[in-house]
């Protein structure tokens, strides 16, 4: 993967070099610090929500909320062990209000606790990444919060849409998986 961006970085380079010489030192001047500049305001509002979920768990919410997403992780995981069940419940949480990438340690976590030292995933490890890949959200904190930066003038304009789109994505998922998981069997 390193080489292909590397390609990529080199060409996209060598063709500005081409079409616009006076300007590359410019350009990529401005593309580091654009990044730079979205990532701090991007790391205060993960550093909100993982301290908010680091006091959730510290605070047993995270075991009453793996109690109230117990029949959805049943329906979707089957019997998992205890801290199993926390770990996905706080990843689902997390994708739920639009931090996905504060989801991640959980989701690590709970793949750790569903291997059992096979080389090959597990159907409830198969099932994570496709809940995590879908990002079913009901809050998109992340894009309102790119939105919000980059200036749009309403930047929750698109909480419905969101959440039709992502409930539609992560129910279609969920069914494709359990249907190879039938025929699998």
């Amino acid at each position: 993967m390193n080489k292909i961006w590397t390609i990529i970085s080199i060409a996209s380079i060598a063709v500005l070099i081409y079409i616009e010489p006076n300007n590359v030192i410019k350009y990529m001047n401005e593309a580091a610090y654009n990044t730079v500049t979205l990532m701090l305001k991007l790391a205060a509002l993960y550093t909100v929500w993982m301290g908010v979920l680091q006091i959730a768990e510290k605070a047993g919410i995270t075991e009453k909320l793996a109690g109230l997403l117990h029949p959805v992780i049943k329906l979707l995981f089957g019997k998992v062990e205890d801290k199993t069940a926390k770990f996905i419940s706080i990843n689902m949480a997390a994708n739920i209000i639009g931090v996905g990438t504060a989801s991640t340690p959980a989701g690590i976590a709970a793949v750790k606790s569903m291997d059992y030292g096979s080389e090959i995933a597990t159907d409830n490890m198969i099932m994570l990444l496709v809940l995590n890949a879908t990002g079913m959200q009901l809050i998109p904190t992340t894009i309102i919060s790119l939105r919000q930066t980059f200036g749009s003038i309403a930047p929750s304009n698109i909480l419905l849409p969101t959440i039709i789109a992502t409930f539609a994505s992560t129910i279609f998922a969920v069914i494709i998986v359990k249907l190879f998981q039938k025929v699998k069997k």
